[in-house]
């Protein structure tokens, strides 16, 4: 297995302009689908830990699951806890080897959402692991927090220079015409701010909201400085559509290794998918002649 840091991984990709699926796991089998899709494209990856999975089975044993199966595989790995609304959790997160972490203020004022997110940066320096903030608001729903449509508003550049100097966080989420969910008709992204953005923080831009993105619209993205791009709600589709085949074809098959070794296999697919859209296939191997340390804390 390889771990590196969030911040090494991403600064790879933005410097060679590609982009990092950046893919939620829930369970076990979602775990191996991520790391097996990313083992055959030998490709970087990012494994998320969302609020969902941890509200019902737990940071720390999310943490150890991954461990444990990533030990059979060579691709570049890095754990990342998303949408963290708790300065704590995400010190717990820091404190369990995440390589890393996001502090999502969004819902704040501007002065505290730079205030803890500094403080999140931080500490994510001084152990060379990567940090992600976020301004603006995105629409739709992510592991039980929504945000109305009516609600979402485009990140400004004004805004996004001005948190980026008060918090220097490596990596920013905007708000640039995604939302969370299925979209009720194709999105449009605003490539006009992306491009602005990019030009004035010199750094990675995260997409939240992935899944359903035309994939040419992802693409222009990553081309004009999107690095990560999360991807959940498709997953959890093609994962959920393995699962019900599974019942169609035998429905009293009640072997669970067959329903969700289904899920699991129709995950897989959707992954290596992404990853081909992103551009990071093969790129594993540009990783090995460098050198990566992060800092675990056990």
């Amino acid at each position: 297995m390889s771990f590196i840091s969030g911040k090494d991984m991403l600064k790879h990709a933005y410097d060679h302009s590609y982009g990092i699926g950046a893919f939620s796991a829930h369970n076990a089998e979602t775990i191996l689908a991520i790391l097996e899709a990313a083992e055959t494209k030998q490709s970087p990856v990012m494994i998320q830990v969302g609020q969902k999975v941890i509200q019902t089975l737990g940071i720390e044993p999310m943490k150890v699951m991954i461990d444990s199966f990533a030990k059979d595989f060579t691709v570049p790995i890095s754990i990342h806890l998303d949408h963290s609304r708790e300065f704590t959790q995400t010190m717990s997160a820091v404190r369990l080897g995440f390589q890393s972490v996001m502090f999502d203020g969004s819902s704040l004022p501007f002065e505290k959402n730079v205030e803890i997110t500094r403080k999140v940066a931080d500490v994510a320096r001084s152990l060379n692991i990567g940090s992600e903030g976020e301004i603006g608001k995105i629409g739709g729903t992510e592991d039980d927090i929504s945000v109305d449509e009516k609600d979402a508003s485009i990140t400004t550049t004004a805004e996004a220079v001005a948190f980026v100097e008060e918090t220097d966080v490596d990596y920013l989420a905007l708000s640039i015409g995604t939302a969370h969910g299925i979209y009720k008709e194709t999105p449009n992204l605003r490539f006009d701010r992306i491009e602005e953005v990019a030009h004035a923080i010199q750094r990675p831009i995260v997409l939240h909201g992935g899944s359903d993105v035309p994939d040419e619209q992802v693409q222009r993205a990553i081309s004009l400085g999107v690095t990560k791009i999360n991807v959940d709600t498709e997953l959890r589709h093609a994962f959920s559509k393995g699962v019900q085949e599974a019942f169609t074809v035998n429905p009293n098959d009640m072997v669970l290794a067959s329903s969700l070794g289904r899920g699991r296999a129709k995950m897989r697919e959707k992954v290596e998918e992404k990853i081909d859209v992103f551009g990071s296939t093969g790129k594993a191997g540009e990783f090995k002649n460098k050198e990566y340390d992060v800092i675990t804390l056990k």
